[in-house]
């Protein structure tokens, strides 16, 4: 969700922090909130996104994605497209408990998540570099 490992252990080090001082035995809904709580003091994820419209030929039929070109492309999300698209589609919440999760109404989490796939999608149709292909 950062995209930086320093940064990441600190919002998880903080989202534990916040979820003990709010529950002496906090649940897994408790830490779930605390660390969208973190994340939202730390970037602007409430704006609602705007679907973006999918590429006219994708161009990613038959190819292979590795993991990395997956990593850059979730950095060019904007912070409400990656939060819902990493709770939604990484981590495997259903609408429903994202919608609960960063408080808005389940169609807009679903926009959201479509916006953050077409913007992906775009991304990693994009044809690669020379320098990128053999790195």
């Amino acid at each position: 969700m950062t995209g930086n490992e320093i940064e990441a252990e600190e919002v998880l080090t903080d989202t534990f922090v916040r979820a003990f001082d709010r529950a002496e035995e906090p649940d897994a809904k408790g830490v779930d909130t605390a660390m969208v709580d973190e994340l939202r003091q730390r970037m602007p994820i409430d704006e609602v996104a705007i679907p973006v419209e999918a590429p006219a030929s994708a161009g990613l039929a038959g190819r292979n994605v590795k993991r990395t070109e997956l990593e850059e492309a979730l950095k060019e999300l904007p912070p409400n497209e990656r939060l819902v698209f990493l709770l939604r589609d990484v981590e495997g919440y259903s609408s429903e408990k994202v919608a609960e999760l960063v408080e808005v109404p389940r169609q807009q989490v679903e926009q959201t998540l479509l916006a953050a796939r077409l913007r992906m999608r775009s991304v990693l149709a994009r044809p690669q570099t020379k320098g990128a292909e053999a790195a």
